[in-house]
């Protein structure tokens, strides 16, 4: 899609966990996206105040149609106008998607590592998608990094992925509380961590991080010290100033 601002009507909405939602959106003229690209959503008030924000696409490409997870922040107005007010049949101006670097496309052949940190598994749970959707027998992996179960995007679908289909393994990282009989503590991530449950640098994998500045910047650190190729990897940042999670 252009840069020009669509109108997309609210076909479906779920809940994710107390603080998230998945909202499923119409979109007129949509032909398609690539796996971890982002839209743009405006919302305007009747005096004519306007607000901004990006929003990372969670699907896999669908005819018409694509699906967002939000994350409602602290005194966030847009946030929490998607959360907790919008409902199915309500429309929103959307702009893209849009991105053509932090995305995954059926036709690379490389085994690929996904790490997370929070929502920043959004736009990696829309690669997991379109990786299952497409042949590509490529194995991915996923380190998602989460402050407790409770808190966790796409639990159920995660699970089952894991369990059931070879082409995807799902690692976590839990750093406040753990689901009940957990084998480890909560504990932050460490680079030890990290490096014994993804790909080892010598696999050549197609590195994706996604997650708040730090988060993303410290692993992409620990990646490279590692020896991982710096242009194996790409990262994608959300606002905030939160440490390793």
């Amino acid at each position: 899609m252009s840069s020009v601002w669509h109108v997309a009507e609210v076909v479906g909405e779920a809940p994710e966990n107390a603080t998230a939602r998945t909202i499923r959106l119409r979109v007129d003229g949509l032909t398609g996206h690539l796996a971890g690209q982002h839209i743009d959503i405006r919302l305007t008030a009747d005096d004519g105040y306007s607000a901004i924000r990006s929003y990372s696409v969670a699907s896999a490409s669908t005819d018409g149609h694509l699906e967002i997870t939000v994350d409602e922040l602290p005194d966030g107005e847009v946030s929490s106008y998607l959360v907790r007010d919008l409902a199915v049949g309500d429309q929103l101006e959307i702009r893209g998607p849009v991105g053509g670097w932090f995305v995954w496309r059926p036709g690379k052949v490389n085994q690929v590592q996904l790490i997370g940190g929070g929502s920043g598994v959004v736009p990696l749970m829309s690669m997991i998608r379109a990786h299952q959707a497409s042949s590509n027998e490529s194995p991915f992996r996923l380190l998602y990094s989460l402050k407790s179960p409770e808190t966790s995007l796409y639990r159920d679908e995660l699970r089952r992925l894991d369990q059931e289909s070879a082409k995807l393994m799902v690692e976590y990282v839990y750093t406040r509380s753990t689901p009940e009989g957990w084998p480890a503590a909560p504990a932050r991530l460490t680079s030890d961590t990290l490096l014994r449950r993804i790909f080892p640098p010598e696999e050549n994998p197609d590195v994706f991080v996604c997650g708040q500045t730090v988060f993303v910047e410290t692993v992409a650190d620990w990646l490279v010290m590692a020896g991982y190729p710096p242009q194996s990897i790409k990262t994608e940042r959300f606002g905030g100033t939160g440490g390793i999670r």
